[in-house]
């Protein structure tokens, strides 16, 4: 698939698309003439400026003070780059990467950067070529931009830093000698550009919106089985309860209730109890909460990744360079805390699920298995399911509530974004397993439901289901079922 990088608006789904193999991007004309006349507008600066101008004519962060010679302006960013490559730690999946590479180009192209044509072309060679640079997880405050982890996406420019590139880790400069590509001789400001923004928060955020809709999806239709399982009551999700309350979310997740359970027999089978648990009942409420929570943070990334968020901002046409604040990351910090709040949740209420369905109500055997006491059953994975949750919980707490100042106060308030950004996607592999584990638990509870049958749509998961995942007749190894069950719904 081809995208041309341009003016139009860059979509959450879009980038989703540009994530499979084979995928190509090229700049529109507009794009290239808007980079290129912000090049040229400040190459024209630079020898009249006049005054100091950040990270142009001085040095970075509280260095801000500091003269730089017109001759030492491309060593500064040279500079810049190598000295702020200090990540650590975990590295960031590869796909994020391509999303920090298809991000940053989108940011450059608008023409307020002051970057060169052939350093935003390189980066789409990058991206065409899945030539995709080793970053880490830790070492970005979310302010002053995603400076370590963008400085090691940008290394490669300049010769330096490893790659991902055909299956194994290598040196850039041995892939760009394979491939015949130049390194870039960085001109000024363009290293500043090029690690200022929040590329590295905003593909963390994409990545985890991908992922976010997919398992609340997923959410519905494993709850719906729990519910059957379970021999839950449909009334909680007649559309005259939710009308008077008109949460879109809720609403939504009610009618997809109806729709998923219409012609079952066992929702239809006269019920002896009055009412259900609230890991059941109050599904509407819960899942909507979080489909509405989702639904904002969307609208919020999708304003990020069509900005402009470097620093200094070039305007050629109203002669402008102006040093402000679009790297912060707390436009997008505090909704991705939102965020992982809203995915922790449809674990919490699906590991309650899991406990009820083998609690031994309601006509199902103990830990789900006919012999309970030889057989342990479906005991173990609740615990599972347990530890994975409370986990969670605890990457609940905000990031976006902490700041420590650094660059000798100059940057005295950050947004931890980057924090937020990568327990972000600890939650969201969390909560898939959990409710992959909950369906393990809800496809073994189905059969003891038997004869009656459920729902055309809830029949064929269990059917798609039950070809990768067998009925447990007596205790056996667990975990590559889990696994499988998680491979399932990925």
């Amino acid at each position: 698939m081809d995208h041309v990088i341009s003016n139009a608006r860059l979509t959450i789904e879009k980038a989703a698309s540009l994530l499979a193999k084979g995928s190509r991007l090229q700049l529109s004309k507009e794009s290239e003439e808007a980079i290129i006349k912000c090049r040229k507008f400040l190459d024209s600066k630079m020898g009249d400026i006049g005054r100091p101008v950040y990270g142009i004519t001085t040095g970075f962060g509280s260095l801000c003070n500091i003269s730089i010679p017109a001759e030492d302006l491309s060593q500064l960013q040279h500079n810049l780059v190598m000295s702020h490559a200090c990540g650590i730690g975990e590295t960031v999946r590869p796909e994020i990467v391509k999303l920090m590479l298809l991000l940053k180009v989108q940011s450059l192209s608008y023409g307020y950067s002051g970057v060169q044509l052939v350093t935003v072309q390189r980066l789409m060679d990058m991206f065409n070529n899945d030539v995709l640079p080793v970053v880490y997880q830790q070492g970005s405050l979310g302010a002053s931009g995603d400076l370590a982890p963008l400085a090691h996406m940008c290394l490669p420019l300049i010769g330096l830093g490893e790659v991902y590139y055909k299956g194994s880790v290598r040196q850039s400069a041995d892939v760009w000698a394979e491939l015949g590509w130049e390194t870039i001789k960085l001109k000024s400001k363009e290293g500043l550009a090029l690690l200022n923004g929040t590329q590295f928060m905003s593909a963390h955020a994409v990545w985890s919106l991908i992922q976010a809709e997919r398992l609340s999806d997923w959410a519905d239709k494993i709850g719906a089985m729990s519910l059957e399982a379970y021999d839950g009551r449909i009334e909680p999700f007649y559309h005259q309860v939710h009308a008077v309350r008109a949460h879109q979310g809720q609403i939504e997740t009610a009618e997809r209730f109806r729709k998923l359970l219409e012609g079952s027999e066992i929702i239809k089978q006269k019920k002896v109890h009055v009412q259900d648990p609230y890991s059941f009942r109050c599904i509407p409420q819960v899942h909507g909460a979080s489909k509405d929570t989702i639904r904002y943070v969307k609208s919020v990334i999708e304003i990020e990744i069509n900005s402009a968020t470097d620093n200094p901002t070039v305007f050629p046409d109203e002669d402008l360079i102006i040093s402000a604040g679009n790297f912060h990351g707390q436009p997008i910090a505090i909704p991705m805390d939102m965020l992982t709040i809203a995915l922790s949740e449809l674990s919490n209420i699906s590991e309650r699920r899991i406990y009820k369905l083998i609690s031994g109500q309601r006509g199902l055997p103990n830990f789900l298995v006919a012999k309970p006491g030889l057989n342990s059953g479906f005991m173990i994975p609740q615990y599972t399911a347990a530890s994975i949750v409370s986990q969670s919980k605890g990457l609940c707490m905000p990031a976006s509530a902490d700041s420590i100042p650094s660059s000798q106060g100059q940057e005295d308030h950050v947004s931890m974004g980057a924090n937020a950004a990568t327990k972000l996607v600890r939650v969201v592999e969390n909560t898939e397993r959990v409710l992959a584990i909950e369906l393990f638990n809800a496809a073994q509870a189905f059969e003891f439901r038997r004869p009656l049958k459920s729902s055309w749509e809830l029949e064929k998961l269990y059917a798609h289901y039950r070809k990768v995942v067998p009925f447990i007749q007596d205790d056996t190894y667990m975990h590559p079922l889990i696994e499988k069950s998680v491979e399932f719904i990925r």
